[in-house]
């Protein structure tokens, strides 16, 4: 896997979305039993967003069965695999370069929708990835003063939270979706240091030896694979 530090161009993002979609049976998918996991671009941002503004390390081996949901792929070879994983951790560096980097660059992956002329950002679908992720350490979650940063979040990235927009007027909303972007920068700066403690403790740890299988199920080895240095974003 090459250039995994460069951001992905707009005719990859078509492609892992397309990727990401056309893995979920429809019909299955429709009876509403099954987890779809992320099947689009916006949700995969958010995900991975929650998992580097994480307290603990969230490692591949657990998030990508909650990216894939019900519906893991079926490789078609090899070279597909590595395909979709080098995307996968591309976009994910990204994320994870800015907020650490440049952090008044970092903007969400909203989508769009042009509206009488105007134009409408569409968030919950952002949010609900992020809430995924965010699933994935919930005792790193839990804290009181995350609250009142992660209020817009879930006022679009769950059940609870649209019975309550219901309720608001459009420029209220909009104000909500608006400050999502800072109060993302605000909880990766307040997590981090709980992350620089917590990787001081693990230290006494055993590590995963270079030559050990990867932990994330590839069959490759953890050195060519998820410990290669690109794997950075704690």
């Amino acid at each position: 896997m090459n250039n995994l530090y460069m951001p992905l161009n707009d005719e990859e993002i078509a492609w892992l979305e397309e990727y990401l979609l056309n893995r979920i049976d429809e019909e299955e998918a429709a009876s509403g039993e099954t987890d779809e996991g992320i099947f689009e671009i916006s949700g995969l941002d958010g995900f991975f967003t929650a998992i580097i503004c994480s307290k603990n390390l969230v490692m591949p081996s657990t998030w990508l069965p909650a990216l894939w949901g019900d519906y893991k792929p079926e490789w078609a070879n090899e070279a597909e695999f590595e395909k979709v994983l080098n995307l996968l951790m591309r976009h994910m560096n990204e994320i994870a370069g800015l907020l650490l980097n440049d952090p008044d660059k970092f903007e969400p992956l909203f989508l769009e929708r042009e509206v009488e002329g105007r134009t409408i950002l569409i968030v919950d679908e952002w949010c609900v990835g992020f809430e995924r992720g965010m699933s994935l350490d919930k005792e790193g979650w839990d804290d009181e003063s995350l609250v009142p940063l992660l209020s817009p979040i879930h006022l679009f990235g769950t059940e609870t939270g649209w019975d309550e927009l219901k309720q608001m007027s459009g420029e209220l909303t909009e104000s909500h979706q608006q400050a999502i972007p800072s109060a993302i920068r605000e909880i990766y700066s307040y997590n981090l240091s709980f992350r620089d403690k917590a990787k001081t403790l693990r230290r006494s740890e055993p590590k995963i030896g270079r030559n050990d299988p990867c932990p994330c199920g590839s069959g490759k080895k953890y050195k060519v694979c998820c410990g290669a240095p690109q794997n950075t974003y704690h």
